[in-house]
């Protein structure tokens, strides 16, 4: 092989680079073997090798929400890729940015139905459903082609996962060496002047104006600010937590459908939905009473109306729209004198309720927040715990320090944890696990080990599913079926890795044992149980929806 000539797997490795990439994730296998030979060889890009596919995905998920920029990981095809369904499922909900590369069979055997071994019947099907988009690479001369598009379609808005299928012998084969590795241009959305000119007078109206702000306006924090400033009100999506600092007088937070949020809504004469799906667990199964008028603006035109019927819809980047909005209102807003004394009642009122349900855990979250800088990272696992506070009452201060499962499925916390803490630059991460969500992918803490991520673990431990406990008693007349688990002993498990390890049996020693785990540098774990301190004073039985 002469100079000038590669392998496809090498473009691939080079094409990354060009990306800017500086981490991946994956599991090595014969079927992408090629590109990460190329990956390791070249020793430019950091790869992870995690235990499972799903936590890969997971793991570049994070990282690439921790960072604002694209996400990077490798699997093998069939069962490998089948593996990553989920974590795809999950990164799609959130709209993460994320090249999926995975192998493919043989070119010759490809699709015939042959029963050759790694093939998954319509895996590039199955990978279109769970992704924002699917490519396969055919030859190696439409390898660079593919991977441009594949990237400017998942940092496009709305962004999201796209996979790509590149054959094993493709990956080997041989190419001239191309001259230009450029990316392609990523488009930004923008209105048009006169669209937001509208749209700013409308608002100009409003003497009690809220915005809710979802995950795709993380980036347009400049813009909510400044319009917070002008005495415009926030609530925000799970995913759009930290967009205001959520210490701001001006915010609900993600208080966004407890009775006291739903109350002063009432009172509000405009809602604004910038980036936000309205998604089914956060609006009572789209019951939940929101202002009038309600407009709403997004950069997916699909958006328009889909979950709620709204007065006016804008397409368009967030950031255009809110910073364009914030140019057009500056001293064009009166809002009413008592706007902000009301929302700062009805935020104070929605933790005030919320904390006569924690019983004893009300002390962990201040001792949490009490420990935590507020440049730290929380990262949580559908849990319990989560459900109960940890999606809204502890505190988060940037758009980026929030990074949750939003598609509701178990056992993502540690890996997306591990992405976190590699992706974080010095920043600590806590990721917060249940006992039963922890075990779907323990294996990834010896990823972390391996790694030296810097991430704590915070694992409550109820000896089972405890959300689905609290269900069957409030719905199945207490018959528990199916939800108790045999865990091993995590104190054991931590030190069989050299992970240093704290059980916390009353409350009152969790801030000294939390503290101390928070100084170890690389993954250390907290373990509360739950059994020991006792029940939340108000069982969590799923989301609240709507009754009439």
């Amino acid at each position: 092989m002469s100079e000038q000539t590669v392998t496809t797997g090498e473009v691939v490795a080079t094409f990354l680079e060009a990306c800017g990439v500086q981490t991946a994730f994956g599991v090595v296998s014969i079927h992408n073997l090629p590109m990460l030979d190329a990956i390791g060889r070249r020793n430019k890009i950091r790869f992870v090798p995690s235990r499972g596919e799903a936590g890969a995905l997971n793991m570049a998920d994070a990282y690439a929400r921790t960072r604002g920029e694209l996400g990077v990981a490798f699997t093998s095809t069939g069962t490998g890729a089948g593996n990553a369904a989920g974590a795809l499922a999950e990164a799609e909900t959130a709209g993460t940015p994320l090249l999926h590369l995975t192998g493919q069979i043989d070119l010759p055997y490809l699709d015939r139905g042959c029963g050759y071994i790694h093939e998954a019947k319509s895996q590039l099907e199955m990978l279109r459903a769970i992704s924002k988009a699917a490519y396969r690479v055919w030859s190696p001369e439409s390898a660079l082609g593919v991977l441009r598009e594949a990237v400017r379609t998942a940092l496009t808005a709305p962004t999201g996962p796209v996979s790509v299928e590149i054959p094993a012998d493709v990956q080997a084969a041989t190419l001239p060496m191309p001259a230009d590795f450029s990316t392609l241009p990523v488009a930004i959305s923008h209105p048009g002047e006169q669209i937001l000119d509208q749209l700013a007078e409308r608002l100009s109206t409003a003497k009690r104006p809220l915005l809710w702000l979802g995950g795709g306006a993380r980036h347009a924090r400049e813009g909510a600010i400044r319009l917070v400033e002008y005495g415009v009100g926030v609530v925000t999506s799970v995913n759009g937590r930290g967009i205001i600092p959520e210490d701001h007088p001006l915010t609900l937070g993600a208080f966004n459908m407890n009775p006291d949020a739903e109350a002063f809504y009432r009172t509000c004469d405009l809602m604004l939905v910038v980036g936000s799906r309205l998604r089914s667990n956060e609006t009572k199964n789209y019951q939940l009473a929101l202002p009038a008028p309600l407009l709403q603006s997004d950069a997916n035109s699909a958006a328009d109306g889909r979950s709620y019927p709204n007065s006016g819809f804008v397409c368009g980047d967030s950031a255009v729209v809110l910073s364009g909005l914030a140019g057009r209102l500056q001293g064009q807003l009166h809002i009413d004198p008592s706007f902000a004394q009301d929302l700062a009642k009805a935020r104070k009122a929605a933790e005030v309720r919320l904390r006569t349900t924690l019983g004893p855990y009300d002390a962990l979250v201040d001792a949490l927040q009490t420990e935590l800088q507020q440049d730290a990272l929380w990262v949580r696992d559908v849990t319990i715990s989560n459900s109960t506070w940890g999606n809204r009452l502890l505190k988060i201060f940037a758009p980026r320090n929030g990074i949750h499962a939003l598609g509701g499925g178990i056992g993502q916390g540690m890996p997306m944890g591990i992405g976190a803490a590699l992706g974080a630059e010095g920043r600590k991460v806590v990721a917060l696990c249940g006992d039963g969500g922890l075990m779907l992918n323990i294996g990834e803490l010896a990823t972390a080990v391996q790694e030296q991520a810097d991430v704590t673990l915070l694992v409550m431990n109820d000896q089972g599913y405890g959300v689905i406990r609290n269900i069957q008693d409030a719905r199945f007349g207490g018959r528990h079926y199916f939800t108790d688990l045999r865990l091993p002993d995590f104190a054991k498990l931590s030190e069989s890795l050299s992970v240093p390890h704290w059980n916390v049996t009353s409350i009152s020693e969790f801030g000294e044992k939390f503290r101390e785990a928070l100084a170890v540098n690389g993954p250390a774990l907290v373990e509360v149980d739950m059994q020991a301190i006792g029940p939340f004073k108000v069982p969590f039985a799923g989301p609240p929806v709507r009754t009439k």
